[in-house]
């Protein structure tokens, strides 16, 4: 990979964390993931948490309110969304550099925030 393309990823990735940390919504620490590399992962690592809680309350929540049927289909599909967010991100882990680690983390963290959303917003239909 040239040199270019690899600082216009860095270069997003920072901005994504940048964005992340300034959106000041719930379940996000009110702290920035910047430092060094291990800081940033740690980071990436600890807001993915959170949303990964905040997912598992919504996805239980979800389950109560479905019917019988939904209920097994919101099952199947939460089981291949894990299958499929993991396999998406460890593509990205798998990259040269330091970078990749960095990918990988807001991999994690944007999709189960946006899976976490999605799962909250099912009780607002």
């Amino acid at each position: 990979m040239s040199m270019m393309p690899r600082s216009v990823a860095c270069a997003a990735t920072m901005l994504l964390l940048a964005s992340a940390a300034d959106a000041g919504d719930q379940g996000d620490p009110e702290k920035s993931c910047d430092g060094n590399t291990f800081e940033m992962v740690e980071c990436l690592k600890a807001r993915t948490a959170q949303w990964d809680q905040r997912m598992t309350t919504a996805y239980q929540q979800a389950l109560k309110d479905a019917v019988p049927l939904q209920g097994e289909q919101l099952r199947a599909a939460q089981r291949s969304w894990i299958q499929y967010r993991d396999a998406n991100c460890l593509y990205y882990g798998l990259g040269e550099g330091t970078i990749a680690r960095l990918d990988a983390g807001e991999c994690m963290r944007s999709m189960t925030e946006a899976r976490a959303r999605e799962l909250e917003g099912l009780g607002r239909q």
